[in-house]
């Protein structure tokens, strides 16, 4: 097992990275601490690792509580769901509640243990690439509004983070390919020898090569972790992390989080960045293949949908929470390796950049 330790002063805590974490182990019992505990799962992961993470807890103070699967759900309703099951319990202030799923259960428990009796404690147990890699980590909670994805929600540090990476063997083949999306971000922002690492480990990616996939998901927190200690609430450089999420948000919002994964949408959008940087003159010529070229070889799309207008792209970019003062403020690329943020971009740069990467 590998720790590494987000450093926040008295909010530090543990991510705990090994093989078999769900099944084996004491760092659950350890994390939750002495009060109830609410499980919150769905009804994809409930099925495959509820019952080897309730052998690990005291059954007469743990409860669960399963919502349906998918980002559509992560929504007011579900979060106050949440909050009913433990208002109806009368869960007291020292209580915890365990994530058990992706990013979407991670986002609403995280928000629900923000809000209940304003803060208690959380776990995430995160069983998606996506969430093991990025989204479980920083402690980002919230859910989405129609008009705009994450729209509402708060910071909220976990207690810790315990990452199984054995969950990839039932992870299915497209929710996995989302996840590598993420990784390749770190690989484009801020560690260029870890992007060639993921260009020359492509095939053992795609085949998920235990190794690789334990190497990818402890850089990649690593990365996170790093971020994060230096800007924990994106007061300037942690926005960094956010490369290609602004046109992916935006993808994902005209389509109603239903056609494209959180991944795929972040995919499509680092290229759209990326084509913005090198049209700037930002980015190296070329570059901008480069990066779609290895996304394209891991799976990923790499094309703005030819049915989602560029205008209404921007349109909805108007309500990105990275506006400030009246401006958008973009992740581009000056190299790779190597992100800052942008407001100089013009709409009509915006509009040919999006433009450039239709299929």
């Amino acid at each position: 097992m590998q720790t590494v330790t987000v450093e926040l002063g008295p909010r530090s805590y543990p991510v705990h990275i090994g093989e078999g974490l769900l099944r084996h182990g004491d760092v659950l019992s350890s994390a939750v601490g002495d009060g109830s505990i609410l499980v919150v799962t769905n009804d994809i992961v409930g099925p495959l690792y509820l019952a080897s993470v309730l052998e690990q807890l005291p059954a007469d103070r743990t409860r669960t509580y399963q919502l349906p699967d998918g980002e559509i759900h992560k929504t007011v309703k579900s979060w106050g769901l949440i909050l009913d099951e433990l208002i109806r319990h009368k869960v007291s202030r020292d209580a915890c509640i365990v994530s058990l799923g992706g990013g979407v259960i991670g986002d609403l428990a995280g928000f629900a243990a923000a809000s209940y009796m304003r803060g208690i404690a959380f776990v995430q147990l995160p069983t998606t690439l996506l969430a093991q890699v990025d989204a479980s980590v920083g402690g980002k909670t919230g859910v989405n509004h129609a008009q705009g994805k994450n729209l509402i929600g708060a910071f909220h540090q976990p207690r810790a983070v315990i990452i199984d990476v054995a969950t990839m063997a039932t992870l299915p083949d497209r929710e996995y390919r989302a996840g590598v999306a993420e990784v390749v971000k770190y690989g484009l922002i801020r560690d260029p020898r870890f992007l060639r690492w993921l260009e020359d480990h492509t095939e053992s990616i795609n085949l998920r090569a235990p190794e690789t996939i334990m190497h990818m998901v402890e850089v990649s927190v690593r990365n996170k972790a790093e971020v994060v200690a230096a800007d924990e609430r994106e007061a300037g450089s942690r926005a960094l992390l956010n490369l290609g999420h602004s046109f992916g948000h935006a993808i994902e919002t005209l389509t109603g989080y239903q056609r494209w994964l959180h991944g795929e949408a972040v995919a499509i959008g680092m290229v759209v960045a990326a084509r913005l940087s090198e049209n700037r003159g930002l980015l190296q010529q070329g570059s901008t293949e480069r990066v779609a070229g290895l996304l394209d070889q891991l799976g990923l799309p790499t094309a703005v949908p030819d049915d989602l207008a560029g205008a209404s792209i921007l349109e909805t970019l108007a309500l990105d929470k990275k506006v400030m003062g009246g401006r958008l403020r973009l992740i581009l690329l000056e190299a790779l390796g190597s992100a800052v943020v942008d407001a100089s971009s013009a709409p009509s740069e915006i509009l040919e950049a999006i433009e450039g990467c239709r299929a």
